[in-house]
């Protein structure tokens, strides 16, 4: 078979462990967020986990991916002019 698709039974681990091949981890650059930064490395947890314990992590780093978004669009920014602010004569 493949590298994609071992042989059945190939790379078994040991009881507790997961079977099939270990993936080798992805390289991350730094976003500059410390928050951002550790949920992605949380993402590094399925590697040990079985398939069934992966839902857990990636909806964690999903809830906390929402909650960084929600915070920035709480965050005041410039004031955005009314739209009763501009009048304009439309005279013909």
């Amino acid at each position: 078979m493949s590298d994609l698709m071992p042989e059945p039974g190939a790379e078994a681990g040991a009881p507790g462990e997961p079977a099939g091949p270990a993936f080798p981890e992805a390289p991350r650059e730094p976003t500059g967020d410390p928050g951002v930064d550790a949920l992605v490395e949380r993402l590094a947890d399925v590697t040990h986990l079985d398939t069934e314990g992966h839902v857990e992590v990636y909806e964690d780093v999903h809830g906390g991916l929402r909650e960084t978004l929600s915070a920035l669009d709480a965050r005041p920014g410039p004031p955005v002019p009314s739209p009763a602010s501009h009048t304009y004569d439309n005279r013909s």
